[in-house]
């Protein structure tokens, strides 16, 4: 499993760009590329959940959603996926009323290049674990969390976790005040 201070390999998925729930709308593709070049100069949360249609997926993704705007904040990107193809994203989002409209990229990785590359397939299920990579401008993974299919996370404290990844501030223990190490 790739993990904090490596670099993300190439890769490229399709994606479902935010707001869509169609193929194409008023006359623009539903769709993107993502890759590692993608969102230059942003930070990028890439989270991965195993199976669209699925009970537990749409809270953790709903919750995520409401942070989209205090990720883009942060100037990160946030954008989550499975091993589903892109045209079950939209499916999702026209079928599941708090899906509708996602206001983040959910990128599809059906061959697994993404998945694969980041180390973080449940090897038994073939789908991806509940695994979250808050990534740096420079493509340098800076936190990795992952947790079994069964167990859902907390968008908030990745949203906690980039904040403190995105502080210039010395860890307390470092910090001088009055010539005296604290």
């Amino acid at each position: 499993m790739k993990t904090v201070g490596q670099k993300l390999d190439a890769f490229s998925v399709p994606a479902t760009k935010p707001g869509f729930n169609h193929h194409e709308e008023n006359g623009v593709s539903a769709f993107e590329t993502i890759t590692e070049a993608s969102f230059p100069g942003k930070w990028k949360v890439i989270y991965f959940y195993p199976k669209d249609f699925t009970f537990v997926c749409p809270t953790e993704i709903v919750e995520f959603a409401k942070l989209t705007n205090d990720f883009a904040d942060r100037d990160t990107v946030l954008m989550g996926g499975s091993t589903d193809n892109e045209f079950c994203k939209l499916a999702w989002r026209r079928e599941h009323k708090d899906l509708d409209k996602l206001n983040h990229y959910a990128f599809g990785d059906a061959t697994g290049s993404l998945v694969d590359m980041l180390g973080v397939r449940d090897v038994n299920a073939g789908v991806a674990l509940r695994a979250t990579f808050i990534v740096d401008p420079d493509n340098v993974i800076q936190h990795v969390s992952v947790n079994n299919l069964n167990v859902g996370r907390n968008p908030t404290e990745i949203l906690r976790i980039l904040d403190g990844l995105q502080t210039d501030e010395l860890c307390p223990c470092n910090r001088t005040v009055g010539g005296s190490t604290l």
